[in-house]
């Protein structure tokens, strides 16, 4: 198999797992629902750099680093699953105040961004994923590792903005028809957070059972 078919075999791989949703998915969607399309793609790009992290967690875990993954396995499960809830929680209380961002916008989407970072970096199934998959894709037959992995890396970034910048915008524009109706934006907000919460209840549940 050459390169290039090795590449499209990721993609497709990549591809899947990200359009199935998941903690990265619902946060996206929930910043979109609650706060508008701009803090929806403030938050992909923290997901996106913290895509960008795990690349660079998968080059080098090809040697030493994938030693140590089963043990932190659990540890990243529940740190991701506590983080989610916390933020689902937030939202449920807060939600019934939506409205426009107005002067808090920029402060708000730099929340979602950091936010995104850190529920991206916490998220044990992109740890099993770039150790687990990295290094049938990773071979020294197709040139530097460096420059393999970075490769893989961009492809990463960019599904990830097409599939969660999508939703963002899309939820964005619903989103804006919902401010009119305080009522149902809170109930928008509210809902996306019992959901966030429903998810990280039962992922915890899921992964400390398997263990």
């Amino acid at each position: 198999m050459g390169y290039a078919e090795n590449l499209w075999l990721f993609f497709l791989l990549l591809f899947g797992i990200i359009v199935v949703p998941g903690m990265d998915m619902l946060f996206v969607l929930a910043n979109a629902l609650t706060g508008g399309g701009n803090r929806g793609l403030a938050a992909t790009g923290g997901i996106m750099l913290g895509g960008m992290v795990h690349t660079l967690n998968g080059a080098v875990g090809v040697g030493l680093l994938m030693h140590f993954v089963p043990i932190l396995y659990n540890p990243l499960l529940l740190a991701g699953t506590v983080y989610m809830a916390y933020i689902g929680m937030t939202l449920m209380r807060s939600s019934i105040k939506v409205g426009n961002d107005g002067a808090a916008g920029s402060r708000s989407a730099w929340k979602a961004f950091r936010q995104g970072l850190v529920i991206c970096l916490i998220n044990p199934k992109a740890y099993l994923f770039v150790f687990a998959v990295y290094p049938q894709f990773l071979k020294p037959a197709y040139g530097p590792i460096w420059m393999q992995a970075a490769i893989m890396g961009l492809m990463t970034i960019a599904v990830q903005f097409a599939v969660y910048g999508g939703l963002a915008i899309s939820a964005g524009r619903s989103r804006n028809l919902l401010v009119a109706n305080p009522r149902a934006t809170a109930f928008a907000g509210r809902a996306a957070g019992l959901l966030l919460v429903v998810v990280s209840v039962l992922t915890a549940w899921e992964g400390l059972r398997a263990a």
